[in-house]
């Protein structure tokens, strides 16, 4: 659990995660310009945040179901923890798969924004693994991908990621973590998934949710933007009833904060 700055485990943020490294085969100018549209997209992240306001209906506001945080939680941390995870901080080259803007608004049951809520995400790469020691699969790691990243809320409780479209892998349907901490409550984990996604339908997680009105609340239709990529819109909505202070929070809550 975090106490509002770090990680949920206590290793240093500086540790790189290793694993599948492999030397940039581009040259210096792909590489400045990678680092130029990763700097654009960070410099007018938060103004284009700030100047749009995303419009919650009376009829979401309802709690967003928990879920479990899984077992590819990093255990190491990237240098590069930001909001934009395709591309990775000195490196050439632009992460495998299809770039996904996902934004939101963290809100509680009253429509009240949330401010200096922490949100990390973390998912597989655009072929189908996890930058996690413990992921087995044969699917090749993308060291262009950063397969974790961070944001804090403003004042109007939203937020932003630059990432790619998950995609599924045995098991379980395309899905992206989230994890969101601050002082005054414990850490809150769920997932979001894919609208239209086949998976969806034979996922353990997502189907266990009974309720099909709270199970909607997590999935999340990606549409085609202007820039050519996709966006989504995922709006948190936390319980305004005391469960998530700390020390307080009740067992569906409890196993997801501890990935039971």
């Amino acid at each position: 659990m975090t106490t509002g700055g770090g990680p949920m485990h206590n290793v240093p943020e500086n540790t790189v995660i290793s694993a599948g490294q492999r030397p940039g085969r581009k040259g210096m100018n792909v590489a400045m310009s990678v680092e130029f549209q990763r700097r654009k997209f960070l410099q007018i992240g938060g103004g284009l945040m700030a100047a749009i306001t995303i419009p919650v209906r009376a009829a979401d506001l309802a709690p967003t179901p928990a879920q479990m945080r899984g077992p590819f939680y990093p255990v190491t941390f990237p240098l590069d923890q930001d909001n934009d995870l395709v591309s990775v901080s000195g490196r050439p080259g632009i992460a495998h798969g299809m770039i996904t803007n996902v934004t939101g608004r963290v809100l509680d049951e009253k429509g009240r924004p949330q401010d200096g809520v922490r949100i990390e995400i973390w998912q597989v790469n655009g072929y189908g693994r996890y930058h996690h020691a413990g992921d087995d699969s044969d699917k090749p790691i993308d060291p262009n991908f950063q397969g974790y990243g961070t944001a804090l809320t403003g004042a109007d409780g939203a937020y932003r990621f630059r990432t790619v479209r998950p995609v599924a892998y045995p098991g379980r349907a395309p899905h992206i973590h989230f994890a969101l901490t601050r002082q005054d409550f414990g850490t809150f984990v769920t997932q979001m998934y894919v609208a239209g996604a086949p998976e969806n339908e034979r996922d353990v997680l997502l189907s266990a949710i009974r309720d099909a009105r709270a199970r909607a609340r997590l999935i999340v239709a990606l549409a085609p933007s202007p820039a050519g990529e996709l966006a989504g819109e995922f709006n948190i909505v936390l319980a305004d009833d005391g469960r998530l202070q700390r020390g307080a929070l009740p067992e569906a809550y409890r196993q997801a904060r501890l990935g039971l």
